[in-house]
């Protein structure tokens, strides 16, 4: 797999998305990005603000998730700071998964 060219120097939020796509719920064995946990990331030149959720408050793989989202985000060329931002409005719920995430988990 080639190298992603980055054309500016600034990171997008497509760029942002792809990299949390890295990020796995341990206990659902699935990105964040597929989970619907990931809401939104804010970019302000280097400095990217991410904000997500957990499918349950007293998720035991939070401080790992929220860890492995700085990582990922940080590896992206021009990003200088990362922030994560955890959040429970709106509450998570499993209409929020992707088509694919339903199926392989055996909703709807």
């Amino acid at each position: 797999m080639g190298t992603i060219d980055y054309p500016r120097g600034m990171p997008s939020k497509e760029e942002v998305v792809e990299a949390l796509r890295q990020v796995e719920d341990p206990e659902l064995g699935m990105d964040i990005v597929e989970l619907g946990l990931f809401y939104d990331a804010e970019i302000e030149g280097p400095n990217v603000k991410v904000q997500y959720t957990l499918t349950s408050m007293g998720c035991p793989a939070g401080a790992m998730i929220q860890e492995d989202i700085e990582r990922v985000v940080r590896e992206i060329p021009g990003v200088e700071d990362v922030s994560s931002e955890l959040t429970f409005e709106p509450p998570w719920s499993p209409e929020k998964m992707s088509d694919d995430a339903k199926f392989i988990l055996g909703f709807g």
